[in-house]
């Protein structure tokens, strides 16, 4: 009997201590987190496709940006990725905010009103940067197992498309907005389909900054890829004008082999420029680029 009351009372008192704390880092540092977060608001949409992957709830998302079908069911009265409307975060007192990429630079303001980290994903090692991200949102919301399964799948995608890309030919990687276009070559914003998918870059030593590198038609021609991967930014951000399959409508292009041999692909601009970094994304992503390998 005594032994009993004892361990009822052991139990209760574990039960009113807070749970042992995660102490987190991110991209702007670290920070604990005593408790699973049960208010989430999240201003960077790999992040939230991420905690969709994960079936975490999300209280509030941005605004202002054009989303994928998969995340159109969240709320967005939190402000932009840009602005973040801090009255209402505030209002909605939350436990967690997650920041990264465009909203990265708001982390300091954001982290005066609620815990704040920031999954900005690095350029280099992106596909470990997105698994980290991974495993640090398992951890903090006890969903490890699904993380796990989500990069185990990531996983086996790059696989099967390194053993198509090894021997698809010279690729180049384009980005138009505006009536004007760059490439994106290594070591770039979507370096990663050179550095951790297989492919080969059809030119080497282009700028690496965040806007890459401005290119010609002539570029194009002169450079004359196997395969011709096309971003089209405006189609991302919803922005009216010259779709990108007009702009290349030319005929120096035309002259490429990748227009003669029917490999030019436009990706799906969301999954490339808006959620890159979010798992389903560039699952969705690599899915497209195995399908154009394969010719379907």
């Amino acid at each position: 009997m005594f032994h009993n009351i004892v361990l009822a009372g052991l139990m209760a008192l574990a039960a009113a201590l807070p749970a042992t704390a995660e102490t987190i880092r991110h991209a702007q540092g670290e920070i604990e987190i005593p408790d699973v977060p049960q208010q989430v608001l999240v201003y960077d949409l790999a992040s939230l496709d991420n905690l969709d992957a994960l079936g975490v709830p999300v209280a509030g998302a941005p605004g202002g940006l054009a989303m994928p079908g998969h995340l159109q069911g969240y709320a967005a009265a939190i402000g932009t990725v840009f602005e973040p409307d801090m009255e209402a975060v505030a209002a909605m007192a939350p436990d967690l905010i997650v920041v990264g990429g465009r909203s990265g630079p708001k982390h300091a303001d954001l982290s005066r009103i609620a815990p704040t980290i920031d999954l900005t994903l690095p350029r280099q090692d992106y596909i470990a940067g997105l698994r980290d991200n991974l495993i640090t949102l398992g951890r903090i919301f006890g969903r490890e197992d699904a993380a796990a399964e989500q990069i185990a799948a990531l996983d086996a995608d790059i696989a099967a498309l390194n053993a198509q890309a090894a021997d698809a030919g010279r690729v180049l990687v384009v980005l138009t907005t505006g009536g004007r276009m760059s490439t994106h070559g290594p070591g770039s914003r979507f370096g990663v389909m050179f550095d951790e998918m297989g492919f080969t870059p059809a030119v080497t030593g282009t700028d690496t900054g965040t806007h890459g590198q401005a290119i010609s038609h002539e570029f194009i021609m002169e450079t004359n890829p196997d395969w011709l991967f096309v971003v089209d930014r405006d189609a991302a951000i919803g922005r009216e004008g010259q779709s990108a399959q007009q702009f290349l409508d030319n005929p120096l292009v035309r002259s490429t082999t990748a227009w003669e041999r029917g490999q030019v692909v436009y990706l799906d601009p969301m999954a490339w420029y808006l959620v890159g970094g979010g798992v389903q994304a560039l699952r969705t992503g690599i899915a497209q680029l195995g399908a154009a390998l394969a010719g379907d």
